[in-house]
């Protein structure tokens, strides 16, 4: 072979102009997400400083940075990970342990809080109520 031929590996593909627009697309897009839920950071932040935070506001504003960071994991996993161009099943065979795995730590946590209130209900000890103790009685040949 001579020294001017060049192998496909080397030379310059026209998809490569795709996959460009591809990694901006996700920039963007990710950068969007991101700004939203600082943006929503900074509302349950002010909320707080007032003097009457509303709780069921701040819950709606917490719950929905929980949907967009869902959103940007399944992208990036999607994207970067390149697990939306897998088959389905094995898709399924990575989300659903993920899923369960999920489950279990909120299943665990809300057990260990339900024990933890039992606990607190029925082993209550008054911890303002102190026990008075008179003080000991000499004995009548001890001496000061």
């Amino acid at each position: 072979m001579s020294a001017s031929v060049t192998s496909s590996e080397i030379s310059f593909h026209p998809e490569h102009a795709d996959n460009t627009k591809a990694i901006w697309r996700t920039f963007w897009i990710l950068s969007f997400l991101t700004i939203v839920e600082l943006t929503i950071g900074l509302v349950i932040y002010n909320i707080h400083k007032g003097e009457h935070p509303n709780a069921t506001l701040v819950l709606a504003f917490k719950g929905m940075v929980c949907i967009l960071t869902l959103a940007k994991a399944y992208y990036i996993v999607s994207v970067f990970m390149h697990l939306g161009d897998e088959v389905r099943n094995m898709i399924m065979t990575i989300i659903v342990p993920l899923c369960l795995f999920v489950w279990f730590i909120a299943a665990f946590l809300w057990d260990g809080t339900s024990w933890k209130n039992l606990k607190n209900r029925y082993n209550r000890v008054d911890v303002n109520q102190t026990e008075q103790v008179a003080p000991a009685a000499k004995e009548k040949g001890a001496k000061d």
